[in-house]
């Protein structure tokens, strides 16, 4: 059963930094790429970064590209996301991801969020 709790979420003024945490547990964690997304109120939620499992690759949107960075520690089970140079428009709630493969399945599974408020 994939269980992902995200943590480190708060309340930062502009230009601020954060750094997310998503403790996975349920899975093999080495195999599964991570994703963050991030849900603003009154919009869908939006696809934020993700790092593979094989050679540990990131990717960003392009919104973020350049102020976030996504990382792992497999021995932990645990995806970060650092967040610098925040902006009002990354307020939302973040979310953690898990996408993975067994026995020809995919698999998923999404944590409960942590909430990111960006304001002076």
């Amino acid at each position: 059963q994939v269980q992902l709790v995200e943590s480190g979420g708060g309340l930062v003024q502009p230009g601020g930094s954060l750094r997310l945490s998503c403790a996975a547990s349920g899975f093999t964690f080495s195999n599964s790429r991570m994703n963050w997304y991030r849900q603003a109120p009154g919009k869908e939620r939006e696809w934020v970064a993700l790092i593979t499992a094989i050679g540990n690759i990131p990717n960003y949107a392009t919104s973020v590209k350049g102020r976030f960075t996504i990382s792992r520690d497999n021995a932990k089970s645990t995806v970060y996301l650092s967040m610098n140079n925040l902006k009002p428009e990354d307020t939302a709630v973040y979310y953690c991801n898990a996408d993975f493969w067994e026995q020809g399945t995919r698999v998923g599974g999404w944590g409960q969020g942590t909430q990111v408020t960006v304001s002076s």
